[in-house]
């Protein structure tokens, strides 16, 4: 894949009305929410619910790609037909994530560092040939007495980078994903700072790297307050300090932000969105690529259960629409209660 055709996949992924569903959740990850829901996480439970998921009628129409997990892309829907082929019949883009997850960094008590970087060569040409056309990785920032230390944003923008430099020359676009955590007790200026520093040394990577930033989408954490904070920063504020942090150091090259919800509730993220995009134009499109805000409703539908499919897609469907008019910075509450 050639510049061109990398930018023209990135820009398809962030029209305008429409965002990312990350279905990428690890074995662990899935089954945490499986057990919210009283469901044993077996291949057959976990293929069932992306099935639900990637044949919901109509929610094309508010999601450009999806990204996978390894055994997703090996799985069939129960026609048979591969989940990666299923997904481009409806023109949405297939996508991977390709880390190895955060683990301890060797020295630095309470910060991570993403592996994954050995083989990944190898494994980006497979997904390629399997019908991936983006790639995800995720890094993960602790805010904390101390920390994040500069070497752990050094670090972690340096794999990230590889990794976006390896994507492009495998004809995949990376979304490269720095998560500042909303974990801790930090206000939202700290977030803002943390943020700002983190952004800035991914940024800085990209370009040493030579990777190709028409090319590439940016998935950050949105610039919040942090969970155990006792002052909790409204939506106009979240949204100002976000697009604010944004401005300074992500570069108008960058096609599109498809932001992480990162243990926000549904209703907040699409908020948080939708006043970001009511704001104006900006640079960049402001899009999504959640996870459990699109995801959380459609689990309580379903409990695993083949009679709850209809409602479970209907809650899937319902959630996508309410991002899709958050791009538009046309979301309202009172939407949430429409069928």
């Amino acid at each position: 894949m050639n510049k061109g055709e990398l930018e023209a996949v990135a820009r398809s992924l962030v029209v305008p009305g429409k965002g990312i569903l990350a279905a990428d959740e690890s074995a662990p990850t899935i089954e945490k929410r499986f057990q919210a829901i009283q469901l044993a996480s077996t291949e057959e439970n976990r293929r069932a619910y992306r099935d639900l998921l990637f044949t919901t009628p109509g929610v094309s129409g508010f999601i450009s790609g999806v990204i996978l997990y390894d055994e997703t892309t090996r799985q069939k829907s129960s026609d048979g037909t591969p989940f990666p082929k299923v997904l481009e019949r409806q023109g949405i883009v297939p996508g991977i994530k390709v880390d190895e997850g955060a683990k301890a960094l060797a020295g630095f008590p309470g910060e991570k560092i993403t592996e994954g970087l050995d083989g990944l060569r190898g494994r980006l040409a497979a997904y390629r040939e399997q019908g991936a056309r983006f790639a995800k990785w995720r890094a993960v920032i602790a805010i904390g007495e101390g920390f994040p230390t500069s070497y752990c944003l050094e670090a972690n923008a340096h794999a990230l980078a590889r990794y976006a430099a390896l994507c492009q020359e495998a004809g995949l676009v990376p979304i490269v994903e720095p998560e500042v955590l909303m974990d801790g007790g930090h206000t939202i200026e700290r977030c803002e700072e943390a943020t700002t520093e983190t952004l800035s040394r991914v940024y800085e990577e990209l370009l040493g790297h030579r990777v190709h930033l028409e090319g590439t989408l940016l998935k950050p954490n949105m610039v919040v307050s942090g969970k155990e904070s006792p002052v909790q920063a409204g939506v106009a504020q979240v949204a100002e300090a976000t697009v604010r942090t944004l401005k300074r150091v992500v570069p108008g090259a960058v096609p599109g932000i498809v932001f992480l919800s990162g243990g926000q509730t549904p209703r907040q993220a699409t908020e948080h969105l939708s006043a970001m995009n009511a704001m104006g134009k900006h640079p960049w499109e402001l899009s999504f690529s959640y996870g459990r805000a699109l995801q959380d409703p459609v689990l309580k539908a379903w409990k695993g259960l083949a009679a709850n499919v209809p409602a479970a897609q209907k809650a899937f469907f319902h959630r996508s629409k309410l991002n899709g008019a958050a791009r538009h910075g046309k979301y309202s509450p009172a939407m949430e209660d429409s069928a």
